[in-house]
């Protein structure tokens, strides 16, 4: 059976013109430095970003870690908003590989705010363990892809920053969120000590993520890199797709947006289900299934079997995720399975 993939905007294939890139792709030993596509990968990330340099990574979990490595200290904390991924979805790692104690507070819509950051900034006391660094995610993934405003960013970083504390920002979808926000995400990125993106959400590369931020940073993120296994040897076979990501595939997230509403107001017509299509800003679609009487993975199993793939973030909330690969006709698709579903529970 041929499926509609709403899992998520990494179940994307590598397009035809990554394809043909990653074939003639000049390459050297990268772990050497010695790779000219990885190399003018990040030179061109850097710039895009407006940064002084740029790490090709395997992945965004690597990334965002590497970055709790290099702000914090063993025995910190990192604030970091509860239904974020580096809280729930990188395995601990801050715990295993920096040290570093998760302090996650909660915010409306996932966004996290100044007032709420303060009061858990720990008192200078023996007591406690130190604040380390301020992490903010952004679009917010498991509070359905919602787009923190540049205002509160700013003011979460100034006042970071006047507070003595660093702020990485996990941008695994930052285009998404400058689309919404309609800024350059050179200025969103001037906001931050370190960025994380990636390259194979909705970007349609077929692995890796970039670390970009100032000079010094970047080359203590080097060895870090090799130490958690991320030294890649000949890597401009996958560095060149992600040159085609970054320079050909963002503008096109507008689509998967437009597709997203579409999907979302199907669904909140649908008896059952409870979500405001209003909140939907990008191309994730979170809603709550409660008054079906089924958990998600009873909810999925019968989307399966009716040809369309979607997951659960917990037993009462259903996430879906438009991309390159799900066209207009797949989401209308989509919602006849779902209404199909629904209707057998009736």
């Amino acid at each position: 059976m041929k499926y509609i993939d709403l899992r998520s905007d990494t179940v994307t294939k590598p397009t035809d013109e990554m394809r043909q890139a990653m074939a003639r792709a000049e390459v050297g030993d990268d772990v050497y430095g010695e790779d000219p596509t990885a190399r003018r990968l990040q030179e061109r990330a850097a710039e895009i970003f407006g940064k002084d340099a740029a790490l090709f990574v395997p992945s965004g979990t690597m990334g965002n870690q590497i970055a709790v490595r290099l702000h914090t200290e063993p025995g910190q904390e990192v604030i970091i908003e509860e239904r974020s991924h580096m809280f729930n979805m990188e395995m601990a790692g801050m715990a295993v590989i920096s040290g570093a104690l998760a302090h996650p507070i909660r915010c409306s819509q996932g966004m996290m705010d100044w007032e709420t950051i303060e009061s858990a900034i720990r008192p200078r006391s023996s007591y406690f363990a130190q604040t380390g660094l301020v992490a903010i995610e952004n679009t917010q993934n498991h509070a359905g892809g919602t787009v923190m405003t540049f205002a509160r960013m700013q003011e979460i970083s100034e006042r970071s920053h006047a507070a003595g504390l660093p702020v990485h920002l996990d941008g695994a979808r930052i285009f998404n969120a400058a689309l919404v926000l309609k800024r350059d995400v050179a200025e969103i990125a001037s906001l931050f000590d370190s960025v994380m993106f990636c390259l194979s959400k909705g970007l349609c590369a077929p692995v890796g993520s970039m670390l970009v931020g100032s000079k010094e940073f970047i080359e203590r993120a080097v060895p870090v890199r090799r130490m958690l296994g991320g030294g890649m040897r000949q890597a401009g076979v996958l560095a060149a797709a992600g040159l085609v990501a970054i320079e050909k595939m963002t503008a096109r997230l507008e689509e998967d947006h437009a597709n997203a509403q579409v999907l979302a107001r199907g669904l909140a017509e649908m008896g059952g289900i409870r979500i405001d299509p209003e909140r939907v800003q990008t191309n994730i679609v979170v809603f709550d299934i409660t008054s079906t009487g089924q958990t998600t993975a009873e909810f999925s199993a019968k989307l399966k079997q009716r040809g369309v793939l979607a997951n659960g973030i917990n037993p009462r909330a259903m996430r879906m995720v438009t991309h390159k690969d799900v066209s207009r006709d797949d989401i209308e698709t989509a919602l006849g399975a779902t209404s199909e579903v629904l209707s057998a529970e009736c």
